[in-house]
Protein backbone atom coordinates (compact mmCIF):
# COMPACT_ATOMS: atom_id res chain seq x y z
CA UNK A 1 0.00 0.00 0.00
CA UNK A 2 2.85 2.37 0.79
CA UNK A 3 4.47 1.69 -2.59
CA UNK A 4 1.17 2.39 -4.34
CA UNK A 5 0.72 5.69 -2.51
CA UNK A 6 4.30 6.63 -3.41
CA UNK A 7 3.49 5.84 -7.04
CA UNK A 8 0.43 8.11 -6.97
CA UNK A 9 2.42 10.90 -5.32
CA UNK A 10 5.17 10.72 -7.94
CA UNK A 11 2.58 10.74 -10.72
CA UNK A 12 0.90 13.77 -9.15
CA UNK A 13 4.25 15.57 -8.87
CA UNK A 14 5.15 14.69 -12.47
CA UNK A 15 1.89 16.24 -13.62
CA UNK A 16 3.31 19.70 -12.85
CA UNK A 17 6.69 19.19 -14.51
CA UNK A 18 7.34 19.90 -18.16
CA UNK A 19 8.64 22.30 -20.76
CA UNK A 20 7.12 25.67 -21.55
CA UNK A 21 5.46 24.11 -24.60
CA UNK A 22 3.69 21.62 -22.33
CA UNK A 23 2.52 24.41 -20.01
CA UNK A 24 1.34 26.51 -22.96
CA UNK A 25 -0.58 23.59 -24.49
CA UNK A 26 -2.24 22.64 -21.21
CA UNK A 27 -3.06 26.28 -20.45
CA UNK A 28 -4.80 26.78 -23.80
CA UNK A 29 -6.84 23.62 -23.32
CA UNK A 30 -7.75 24.66 -19.77
CA UNK A 31 -8.96 28.07 -20.93
CA UNK A 32 -11.11 26.54 -23.68
CA UNK A 33 -12.50 23.96 -21.25
CA UNK A 34 -13.40 26.71 -18.76
CA UNK A 35 -15.12 28.71 -21.50
CA UNK A 36 -17.14 25.59 -22.28
CA UNK A 37 -17.95 25.15 -18.59
CA UNK A 38 -19.19 28.74 -18.43
CA UNK A 39 -21.36 28.16 -21.50
CA UNK A 40 -22.83 25.01 -19.92
CA UNK A 41 -23.50 26.91 -16.67
CA UNK A 42 -25.46 29.45 -18.71
CA UNK A 43 -27.38 26.59 -20.33
CA UNK A 44 -28.04 25.08 -16.91
CA UNK A 45 -29.56 28.37 -15.71
CA UNK A 46 -31.51 29.32 -18.85
CA UNK A 47 -32.35 25.82 -20.07
CA UNK A 48 -31.95 24.13 -23.45
CA UNK A 49 -33.36 27.24 -25.13
CA UNK A 50 -29.72 28.38 -25.34
CA UNK A 51 -29.17 25.59 -27.90
CA UNK A 52 -30.52 25.21 -31.41
CA UNK A 53 -32.63 22.22 -30.42
CA UNK A 54 -36.41 22.36 -30.54
CA UNK A 55 -39.38 20.11 -29.85
CA UNK A 56 -39.05 18.82 -33.41
CA UNK A 57 -35.24 18.35 -33.34
CA UNK A 58 -34.55 17.24 -29.79
CA UNK A 59 -31.04 15.85 -30.42
CA UNK A 60 -28.33 18.05 -31.84
CA UNK A 61 -24.59 18.63 -31.68
CA UNK A 62 -24.24 17.00 -28.26
CA UNK A 63 -25.63 13.62 -29.29
CA UNK A 64 -23.89 13.91 -32.67
CA UNK A 65 -20.51 14.23 -30.95
CA UNK A 66 -21.44 11.48 -28.50
CA UNK A 67 -22.26 9.07 -31.33
CA UNK A 68 -19.01 9.82 -33.14
CA UNK A 69 -16.83 9.55 -30.04
CA UNK A 70 -18.27 6.21 -28.98
CA UNK A 71 -16.85 4.86 -32.23
CA UNK A 72 -13.45 6.44 -31.59
CA UNK A 73 -13.37 4.79 -28.15
CA UNK A 74 -14.37 1.42 -29.60
CA UNK A 75 -11.60 1.63 -32.18
CA UNK A 76 -8.95 1.21 -29.47
CA UNK A 77 -9.57 -2.49 -29.97
CA UNK A 78 -7.80 -2.16 -33.33
CA UNK A 79 -4.56 -1.99 -31.35
CA UNK A 80 -5.49 -4.75 -28.93
CA UNK A 81 -6.40 -7.38 -31.55
CA UNK A 82 -3.09 -7.29 -33.48
CA UNK A 83 -1.08 -7.17 -30.24
CA UNK A 84 -2.78 -9.91 -28.23
CA UNK A 85 -4.51 -12.15 -30.77
CA UNK A 86 -2.14 -12.01 -33.75
CA UNK A 87 0.95 -11.58 -31.55
CA UNK A 88 2.30 -8.55 -33.40
CA UNK A 89 5.16 -7.49 -31.18
CA UNK A 90 5.46 -4.04 -32.73
CA UNK A 91 1.90 -3.26 -31.59
CA UNK A 92 2.70 -3.86 -27.93
CA UNK A 93 4.68 -0.62 -27.80
CA UNK A 94 1.57 1.43 -28.63
CA UNK A 95 -1.36 -0.61 -27.33
CA UNK A 96 -1.34 1.28 -24.04
CA UNK A 97 -1.86 4.55 -25.90
CA UNK A 98 -5.05 3.12 -27.35
CA UNK A 99 -6.28 2.26 -23.86
CA UNK A 100 -5.53 5.78 -22.62
CA UNK A 101 -7.29 7.29 -25.63
CA UNK A 102 -10.34 5.14 -24.93
CA UNK A 103 -10.45 6.41 -21.33
CA UNK A 104 -10.36 10.06 -22.37
CA UNK A 105 -12.92 9.56 -25.15
CA UNK A 106 -15.40 7.67 -22.96
CA UNK A 107 -15.21 10.49 -20.40
CA UNK A 108 -16.02 12.90 -23.23
CA UNK A 109 -18.97 10.72 -24.25
CA UNK A 110 -20.35 10.81 -20.72
CA UNK A 111 -19.90 14.59 -20.61
CA UNK A 112 -21.80 15.05 -23.90
CA UNK A 113 -24.67 12.99 -22.52
CA UNK A 114 -24.61 15.06 -19.32
CA UNK A 115 -24.83 18.42 -21.09
CA UNK A 116 -27.60 17.09 -23.33
CA UNK A 117 -29.75 16.47 -20.26
CA UNK A 118 -31.85 19.51 -19.49
CA UNK A 119 -31.73 18.60 -15.81
CA UNK A 120 -28.63 16.43 -15.18
CA UNK A 121 -29.44 16.47 -11.47
CA UNK A 122 -32.31 14.13 -12.30
CA UNK A 123 -29.89 11.42 -13.34
CA UNK A 124 -30.41 9.81 -9.95
CA UNK A 125 -33.76 8.52 -11.23
CA UNK A 126 -31.75 5.85 -13.10
CA UNK A 127 -29.93 4.74 -9.95
CA UNK A 128 -31.63 2.05 -7.84
CA UNK A 129 -33.16 2.35 -5.27
CA UNK A 130 -33.75 6.06 -5.97
CA UNK A 131 -35.32 5.37 -9.35
CA UNK A 132 -36.06 2.69 -11.92
CA UNK A 133 -33.12 1.53 -14.01
CA UNK A 134 -35.48 -0.39 -16.32
CA UNK A 135 -33.01 -3.14 -17.11
CA UNK A 136 -33.01 -5.12 -19.39
CA UNK A 137 -35.99 -3.65 -21.21
CA UNK A 138 -34.47 -0.23 -21.94
CA UNK A 139 -31.69 0.12 -24.50
CA UNK A 140 -30.60 3.24 -22.62
CA UNK A 141 -29.89 1.05 -19.58
CA UNK A 142 -27.68 -1.17 -21.71
CA UNK A 143 -25.86 1.90 -23.01
CA UNK A 144 -25.16 3.14 -19.48
CA UNK A 145 -23.76 -0.27 -18.54
CA UNK A 146 -21.53 -0.75 -21.58
CA UNK A 147 -20.10 2.79 -21.51
CA UNK A 148 -19.21 2.75 -17.84
CA UNK A 149 -18.07 -0.89 -18.04
CA UNK A 150 -15.73 -0.10 -20.93
CA UNK A 151 -14.34 2.85 -18.98
CA UNK A 152 -13.61 0.64 -15.96
CA UNK A 153 -12.02 -2.06 -18.12
CA UNK A 154 -9.59 0.38 -19.73
CA UNK A 155 -8.81 2.04 -16.41
CA UNK A 156 -7.90 -1.33 -14.93
CA UNK A 157 -5.80 -2.51 -17.89
CA UNK A 158 -3.91 0.76 -18.36
CA UNK A 159 -3.44 1.38 -14.64
CA UNK A 160 -2.21 -2.14 -13.91
CA UNK A 161 0.26 -2.21 -16.82
CA UNK A 162 1.67 1.20 -15.94
CA UNK A 163 2.07 0.28 -12.28
CA UNK A 164 3.88 -2.95 -13.19
CA UNK A 165 6.13 -1.01 -15.54
CA UNK A 166 6.83 1.47 -12.76
CA UNK A 167 7.74 -1.37 -10.39
CA UNK A 168 9.81 -2.99 -13.20
CA UNK A 169 7.83 -6.18 -12.70
CA UNK A 170 6.38 -8.51 -15.28
CA UNK A 171 2.57 -8.22 -15.26
CA UNK A 172 0.68 -11.27 -14.02
CA UNK A 173 -1.32 -12.44 -17.03
CA UNK A 174 -4.35 -13.55 -15.07
CA UNK A 175 -4.78 -10.01 -13.75
CA UNK A 176 -5.09 -8.35 -17.15
CA UNK A 177 -5.24 -10.78 -20.10
CA UNK A 178 -8.87 -11.85 -19.39
CA UNK A 179 -9.82 -8.18 -19.22
CA UNK A 180 -8.03 -7.51 -22.50
CA UNK A 181 -10.09 -10.14 -24.33
CA UNK A 182 -13.23 -8.97 -22.58
CA UNK A 183 -12.52 -5.44 -23.77
CA UNK A 184 -12.49 -6.64 -27.40
CA UNK A 185 -16.08 -7.87 -27.20
CA UNK A 186 -17.03 -4.90 -25.02
CA UNK A 187 -15.66 -2.42 -27.57
CA UNK A 188 -17.90 -3.89 -30.26
CA UNK A 189 -20.85 -3.85 -27.88
CA UNK A 190 -20.61 -0.17 -26.93
CA UNK A 191 -21.04 0.99 -30.52
CA UNK A 192 -23.59 -1.68 -31.36
CA UNK A 193 -25.75 -0.77 -28.38
CA UNK A 194 -25.44 2.91 -29.30
CA UNK A 195 -26.65 2.04 -32.80
CA UNK A 196 -29.58 0.13 -31.32
CA UNK A 197 -30.67 3.33 -29.58
CA UNK A 198 -31.51 4.69 -33.03
CA UNK A 199 -32.49 1.50 -34.84
CA UNK A 200 -35.08 0.69 -32.19
CA UNK A 201 -37.02 3.91 -32.86
CA UNK A 202 -39.50 2.59 -35.41
CA UNK A 203 -41.08 6.00 -35.87
CA UNK A 204 -37.82 7.40 -37.27
CA UNK A 205 -37.56 5.74 -40.67
CA UNK A 206 -34.13 7.20 -41.44
CA UNK A 207 -32.59 5.19 -38.58
CA UNK A 208 -34.87 2.17 -38.70
CA UNK A 209 -32.84 -0.21 -40.88
CA UNK A 210 -30.33 -2.97 -40.11
CA UNK A 211 -27.31 -1.35 -41.77
CA UNK A 212 -26.86 1.25 -39.02
CA UNK A 213 -24.87 -0.96 -36.57
CA UNK A 214 -22.64 -2.23 -39.39
CA UNK A 215 -21.94 1.29 -40.63
CA UNK A 216 -21.26 2.42 -37.08
CA UNK A 217 -18.55 -0.22 -36.62
CA UNK A 218 -17.01 0.27 -40.08
CA UNK A 219 -16.75 4.04 -39.67
CA UNK A 220 -15.43 3.64 -36.11
CA UNK A 221 -12.59 1.46 -37.35
CA UNK A 222 -11.62 4.29 -39.69
CA UNK A 223 -11.91 7.34 -37.44
CA UNK A 224 -10.25 5.73 -34.41
CA UNK A 225 -7.11 4.45 -36.20
CA UNK A 226 -6.89 7.76 -38.11
CA UNK A 227 -6.72 9.67 -34.83
CA UNK A 228 -4.19 7.22 -33.40
CA UNK A 229 -1.92 7.49 -36.44
CA UNK A 230 -1.81 11.27 -36.04
CA UNK A 231 -1.31 10.91 -32.28
CA UNK A 232 1.62 8.50 -32.68
CA UNK A 233 3.43 10.95 -34.92
CA UNK A 234 2.93 13.78 -32.45
CA UNK A 235 4.23 11.57 -29.63
CA UNK A 236 7.42 10.61 -31.42
CA UNK A 237 7.98 14.21 -32.51
CA UNK A 238 7.53 16.00 -29.18
CA UNK A 239 8.65 13.29 -26.72
CA UNK A 240 11.60 10.97 -26.33
CA UNK A 241 9.44 7.89 -26.79
CA UNK A 242 10.02 6.51 -30.28
CA UNK A 243 7.23 4.81 -32.19
CA UNK A 244 8.25 3.01 -35.35
CA UNK A 245 6.46 3.02 -38.69
CA UNK A 246 5.17 -0.55 -38.36
CA UNK A 247 2.26 0.27 -35.99
CA UNK A 248 1.32 3.22 -38.18
CA UNK A 249 1.16 1.17 -41.36
CA UNK A 250 -0.68 -1.66 -39.62
CA UNK A 251 -3.37 0.86 -38.68
CA UNK A 252 -3.29 2.17 -42.27
CA UNK A 253 -4.17 -1.30 -43.52
CA UNK A 254 -7.05 -1.56 -41.03
CA UNK A 255 -8.28 1.90 -42.06
CA UNK A 256 -8.22 0.97 -45.74
CA UNK A 257 -10.33 -2.17 -45.32
CA UNK A 258 -12.77 -0.47 -42.95
CA UNK A 259 -13.16 2.55 -45.24
CA UNK A 260 -13.95 0.33 -48.23
CA UNK A 261 -16.63 -1.42 -46.18
CA UNK A 262 -18.00 1.91 -44.93
CA UNK A 263 -18.33 3.33 -48.43
CA UNK A 264 -19.92 0.10 -49.70
CA UNK A 265 -22.52 0.23 -46.93
CA UNK A 266 -23.17 3.90 -47.75
CA UNK A 267 -23.79 2.96 -51.39
CA UNK A 268 -26.18 0.19 -50.26
CA UNK A 269 -28.07 2.69 -48.14
CA UNK A 270 -28.34 5.19 -50.97
CA UNK A 271 -29.61 2.50 -53.35
CA UNK A 272 -32.25 1.41 -50.86
CA UNK A 273 -33.44 4.96 -50.23
CA UNK A 274 -33.52 6.30 -53.79
CA UNK A 275 -33.97 3.42 -56.26
CA UNK A 276 -37.57 2.78 -55.19
CA UNK A 277 -38.33 5.84 -53.06
CA UNK A 278 -41.26 5.85 -50.65
CA UNK A 279 -42.48 8.36 -48.11
CA UNK A 280 -39.88 6.89 -45.74
CA UNK A 281 -37.10 8.33 -47.94
CA UNK A 282 -38.09 11.93 -47.13
CA UNK A 283 -35.37 12.31 -44.49
CA UNK A 284 -32.68 11.00 -46.85
CA UNK A 285 -33.97 13.27 -49.62
CA UNK A 286 -33.78 16.24 -47.26
CA UNK A 287 -30.23 15.31 -46.28
CA UNK A 288 -28.79 14.82 -49.77
CA UNK A 289 -30.86 17.11 -51.99
CA UNK A 290 -33.07 19.24 -49.76
CA UNK A 291 -36.83 19.06 -49.31
CA UNK A 292 -39.48 21.69 -50.09
CA UNK A 293 -36.89 24.44 -50.24
CA UNK A 294 -35.09 23.42 -47.04
CA UNK A 295 -31.47 22.34 -47.62
CA UNK A 296 -29.51 23.18 -44.47
CA UNK A 297 -27.72 19.83 -44.30
CA UNK A 298 -26.94 19.38 -48.01
CA UNK A 299 -23.53 21.15 -47.87
CA UNK A 300 -22.62 19.13 -44.76
CA UNK A 301 -23.24 15.68 -46.20
CA UNK A 302 -21.69 16.33 -49.60
CA UNK A 303 -18.61 17.77 -47.90
CA UNK A 304 -18.41 14.56 -45.87
CA UNK A 305 -18.75 12.37 -48.96
CA UNK A 306 -16.06 14.32 -50.83
CA UNK A 307 -13.70 14.04 -47.87
CA UNK A 308 -14.43 10.30 -47.54
CA UNK A 309 -13.74 9.73 -51.23
CA UNK A 310 -10.48 11.68 -51.06
CA UNK A 311 -9.40 9.71 -47.99
CA UNK A 312 -10.29 6.34 -49.54
CA UNK A 313 -8.53 7.22 -52.81
CA UNK A 314 -5.35 8.05 -50.93
CA UNK A 315 -5.57 4.92 -48.78
CA UNK A 316 -5.95 2.47 -51.68
CA UNK A 317 -3.14 4.04 -53.71
CA UNK A 318 0.61 3.89 -53.02
CA UNK A 319 0.51 7.59 -52.12
CA UNK A 320 -0.51 6.77 -48.53
CA UNK A 321 2.72 4.84 -48.03
CA UNK A 322 4.28 8.25 -47.61
CA UNK A 323 3.61 9.76 -44.21
CA UNK A 324 2.55 13.14 -45.62
CA UNK A 325 -0.24 11.72 -47.77
CA UNK A 326 -1.22 9.25 -45.06
CA UNK A 327 -1.73 12.20 -42.73
CA UNK A 328 -3.93 13.89 -45.34
CA UNK A 329 -5.96 10.69 -45.67
CA UNK A 330 -6.34 10.45 -41.89
CA UNK A 331 -7.54 14.05 -41.56
CA UNK A 332 -10.02 13.82 -44.45
CA UNK A 333 -11.43 10.49 -43.21
CA UNK A 334 -11.68 11.72 -39.61
CA UNK A 335 -13.48 14.95 -40.50
CA UNK A 336 -15.65 13.26 -43.12
CA UNK A 337 -16.86 10.58 -40.72
CA UNK A 338 -17.38 13.16 -37.96
CA UNK A 339 -19.79 15.02 -40.26
CA UNK A 340 -21.36 11.83 -41.60
CA UNK A 341 -22.05 10.33 -38.17
CA UNK A 342 -22.94 13.65 -36.62
CA UNK A 343 -24.92 16.18 -38.62
CA UNK A 344 -25.45 13.58 -41.35
CA UNK A 345 -26.99 10.97 -39.07
CA UNK A 346 -28.66 12.54 -36.03
CA UNK A 347 -30.41 15.57 -37.51
CA UNK A 348 -32.07 13.91 -40.56
CA UNK A 349 -33.73 11.44 -38.22
CA UNK A 350 -35.91 14.32 -37.00
CA UNK A 351 -36.51 16.08 -40.34
CA UNK A 352 -39.27 15.92 -41.35
CA UNK A 353 -41.09 15.15 -38.12
CA UNK A 354 -43.67 12.33 -37.94
CA UNK A 355 -46.30 15.04 -38.52
CA UNK A 356 -44.51 16.26 -41.67
CA UNK A 357 -43.04 19.43 -40.16
CA UNK A 358 -39.68 20.61 -41.47
CA UNK A 359 -37.73 22.44 -38.77
CA UNK A 360 -34.06 22.92 -39.55
CA UNK A 361 -31.36 22.81 -36.89
CA UNK A 362 -28.11 24.70 -36.50
CA UNK A 363 -25.99 24.77 -33.32
CA UNK A 364 -25.97 28.08 -31.46
CA UNK A 365 -22.82 29.83 -30.31
CA UNK A 366 -23.41 28.73 -26.70
CA UNK A 367 -23.92 25.13 -27.82
CA UNK A 368 -20.75 25.26 -29.90
CA UNK A 369 -18.75 26.58 -26.96
CA UNK A 370 -19.95 23.72 -24.78
CA UNK A 371 -18.86 21.23 -27.47
CA UNK A 372 -15.45 22.89 -27.82
CA UNK A 373 -15.06 22.86 -24.04
CA UNK A 374 -15.67 19.10 -23.85
CA UNK A 375 -13.27 18.42 -26.72
CA UNK A 376 -10.67 20.58 -24.96
CA UNK A 377 -11.21 18.72 -21.69
CA UNK A 378 -10.79 15.39 -23.47
CA UNK A 379 -7.54 16.56 -25.07
CA UNK A 380 -6.42 17.93 -21.72
CA UNK A 381 -7.07 14.59 -20.03
CA UNK A 382 -5.39 12.58 -22.80
CA UNK A 383 -2.37 14.92 -22.84
CA UNK A 384 -1.99 14.57 -19.08
CA UNK A 385 -2.18 10.78 -19.26
CA UNK A 386 0.46 10.70 -22.00
CA UNK A 387 2.64 13.10 -20.02
CA UNK A 388 2.55 10.68 -17.10
CA UNK A 389 2.62 7.40 -19.01
CA UNK A 390 5.54 8.07 -21.36
CA UNK A 391 8.17 8.54 -18.59
CA UNK A 392 6.98 5.28 -17.06
CA UNK A 393 7.12 3.45 -20.38
CA UNK A 394 10.58 4.67 -21.38
CA UNK A 395 11.99 3.95 -17.92
CA UNK A 396 12.72 7.48 -16.69
CA UNK A 397 10.13 7.12 -13.91
CA UNK A 398 10.70 3.89 -12.02
CA UNK A 399 10.35 2.64 -8.47
CA UNK A 400 14.08 2.01 -8.11
CA UNK A 401 15.98 3.77 -10.90
CA UNK A 402 19.27 2.05 -10.11
CA UNK A 403 17.70 -1.39 -10.59
CA UNK A 404 15.99 -0.27 -13.75
CA UNK A 405 19.34 0.88 -15.13
CA UNK A 406 20.89 -2.53 -14.39
CA UNK A 407 17.97 -4.31 -16.13
CA UNK A 408 18.23 -2.06 -19.18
Amino acid sequence: MRDYLTFLFRVWRLSFQGSWKFYAWMSVLTVVALIGLHAWARQFVDGLQTTGMTNQVSWGAYIANFTFLVGVAAAAVMLVIPAYIYKKEHMHEVVLFGELLAIAVIVMCLLFVTVDLGRPDRFHHMIPPFGIFNFPGSILSWDVIVLNGYLLLNLHIAGYLLYCRYRHQKPTKKFYIPFVFLSIAWAVSIHTVTAFLYVGLAGRSYWHHPLVPSRFLASAFVAGPALMILTFQIIRRVTNYFIGDQPIFTLRMIMTVAMIINMFLLACELFTEFYSPTQHAAAAHYLYFGLHGYSGLVPWIWTAIVLDVIGLTLLITPASRRILWLNVACITCFVGIWIEKGMGLIIPGFVPSPLGQIVEYLPTLNETLVCLGIWAFGLLMFSWMLHVAIPIMNGSLRDRPELAAQIN
